[in-house]
């Protein structure tokens, strides 16, 4: 069986490793261009590009893969028997959902019909959810709506978005090397969503990690984890950045106005929020790494009663 994979940022990456590692004949790997990243104003390639030239596999970069006919007839040579997706990051049209045999399989970080779309892990952080997972899912023409294949499901409890990412990045590698058999077997029940039960995850933007205190400390603390390790969450303290890493909730009520600095220890700085306590526990500021509260108040000082925002 020849398989075509397409993917682009860190959460594809081992499922690609796992297809070679397994001895499955990948014979094109598709990711998105090269692109400026970071500070350094440096072209990179995407972490998919730079898995599949250290495996030696073939790799195609179009711009567009809509009607991009040089494109397709690169994809045609490949002979793929089955396309494997993973955060490719563009609309497959269906011209190439049409071409395998064995159809196209999508990896989706989490439990479908909830969370279609490009953001399913922080927003399930977010929305509060008690557990995630993976989903196999046919692809069809539609975001996220085919059919499913194989599913998986993990807590997440105090879990922040890059432990959850890692953690649903490595499911969804064992999951899709366990149905592979049953698939090229033609042993797969696929099972249709049931869209009344879809939710979408819209793309995350940097605005979204602004932190407003009217919410209550549990919607803080989600936000703070759901955003780890970008945008982060953050406010202004004194005029300047102030970003919170981790962050926890007291019991204890908090009559001051939303924002409110009330109390400053080494265990971490109180701020009134949503008619509640939210405490942040490790914090950063403008050219300082992460660091604890206390490791912070060692040469710094938050003054009490000042309001963030």
């Amino acid at each position: 069986m020849k398989i075509v994979y397409m993917g682009t940022p860190d959460f594809a990456v081992p499922a690609l490793s796992a297809l070679v590692e397994a001895g499955h004949e990948i014979s094109g790997v598709v990711t998105q261009p090269d692109s400026v990243r970071d500070r350094g104003k440096k072209v990179k390639m995407t972490p998919v590009k730079e898995k599949a030239l250290e495996l030696g596999l073939k790799v195609l970069q179009p711009e567009k893969i809509k009607k991009d006919a040089a494109f397709l007839e690169q994809l045609k040579a490949c002979h793929p028997d089955l396309i494997v997706v993973a955060a490719y990051g563009q609309i497959l049209p269906k011209e190439i959902l049409e071409l395998p045999k064995l159809g196209c399989v999508n990896i989706h970080g989490s439990l479908l019909p909830r969370f279609r779309g490009a953001a399913p892990i922080q927003r399930a952080i977010l929305a509060g959810d008690e557990e995630t997972g993976i989903t196999l899912m046919f692809m069809e023409e539609g975001l996220d709506t085919g059919a499913m294949i194989a599913k998986r499901a993990t807590s997440i409890g105090k879990k922040n978005a890059q432990q959850l990412h890692d953690e649903l990045a490595r499911m969804g590698a064992e999951l899709l090397l366990e149905t592979l058999p049953k698939l090229q077997a033609g042993q797969i029940e696929a099972v249709p969503q049931d869209d009344s039960k879809a939710t979408y995850a819209p793309m995350i933007s940097k605005k979204d990690g602004e932190i407003d205190f009217q919410q209550t400390p549990q919607e803080i603390e989600r936000q703070v984890r759901a955003f780890d390790p970008w945008p982060g969450a953050y406010t202004n303290y004194k005029g300047k950045l102030f970003k919170i890493w981790k962050a926890s909730v007291s019991q204890q009520p908090n009559s001051a106005a939303p924002g409110t600095i009330t109390a400053v220890s080494k265990e971490g700085i109180e701020i009134s929020a949503g008619g509640g306590t939210f405490i942040a526990e490790v914090i950063q500021v403008p050219g300082k790494k992460r660091m604890t509260a206390s490791e912070y108040l060692k040469g710094n000082s938050i003054e009490k009663n000042s309001v963030l925002g």
